[in-house]
């Protein structure tokens, strides 16, 4: 005779005050729009591969929003020195950074010869023109104003990145929120070309060493460095990891947006958005 089987489990919903009938509520695909979500995905080959190099892109994306969501913001907080929501802020966007550093994993699955199959479909569209990406380099200080000519097809995109090139970035922020807790930053500073490059400076790199050893009176400000050196660590993670897989997918070919591909991208990994922060540990 034969044992009886087991039935299945099964989340039963009868206790449950579902509601079936959403009346005039939004439903959850029309809050999030995700009907228009969805159909952005439209693959220019018939290469069953291209959706993943979409997706992966349009993710990316997404997170990058996200992040200028919290830095606009924590910008703001820096300014009129309330640095609490600041924090919790940044945070976010290092949390965020992890999100994107694992979007790589899944690119990487693209072998070369699937990725050459819908290549040339590309043209000359590339991550090299993504607004967003340029727009959180300049907004963390960044500055490079020939990295907006490539945009002026785009009267809305090249007035943002000419004016976020033009305005003090968040380190910008933070020196003069130093300078106004006592610490000494060179007026230059304080009023510079903001969209000339940031040089390193000793005195700045002395200002950040008074705060490290006087954590204790000036929390705040300690929280904060680390913060950024969290930033900078992380955007430092996201340029080796594109370069790699750069490298995996189609080795040392140029780009399709005209860099020399991974030797360009390879110049970008000694760079630092807080390069004080980095200088200082060794004199700690």
């Amino acid at each position: 005779m034969s044992e009886p089987h087991d039935k299945p489990p099964r989340v039963e919903l009868a206790d449950e005050a579902v509601h079936w009938d959403l009346g005039s509520s939004l439903s959850y695909g029309e809050y999030l729009q995700l009907e228009k979500l969805l159909a952005a995905q439209r693959p220019a080959s018939s290469q069953h591969n291209e959706m993943v190099f979409i997706l992966v892109h349009q993710v990316s994306e997404l997170w990058m929003r996200l992040m200028l969501h919290e830095l606009t913001a924590a910008l703001e907080c820096v300014r009129r020195d309330d640095l609490d929501p600041a924090l919790k802020m940044l945070a976010r966007i290092s949390r965020t950074q992890t999100q994107l550093l694992t979007v790589w994993d899944v690119l990487s699955t693209l072998t070369p010869f699937e990725y050459s199959a819908f290549r040339n479909e590309l043209g000359r569209s590339s991550g090299f023109q993504s607004v967003q990406y340029r727009l959180l380099e300049f907004l963390f200080g960044n500055k490079n104003a020939a990295m907006i000519e490539v945009h002026k097809r785009d009267a809305r995109a090249y007035e943002l990145l000419s004016r976020a090139l033009a305005e003090p970035s968040l380190y910008d922020e933070v020196l003069r929120l130093l300078s106004r807790r006592g610490y000494g930053i060179p007026e230059s500073y304080l009023s510079r070309d903001f969209s000339e490059p940031y040089q390193a400076n000793k005195q700045v790199a002395g200002a950040w060493l008074g705060v490290y050893h006087n954590a204790d009176q000036a929390w705040d400000l300690y929280e904060l460095a680390e913060r950024l050196v969290d930033l900078d660590y992380n955007f430092q993670l996201w340029r080796y990891h594109h370069l790699k897989t750069v490298e995996r997918i189609i080795g040392y070919k140029p780009g399709t947006g005209g860099t020399a591909g991974v030797s360009y991208l390879a110049k970008a990994l000694e760079l630092k958005f807080f390069p004080e922060l980095w200088q200082i540990r060794t004199s700690m």
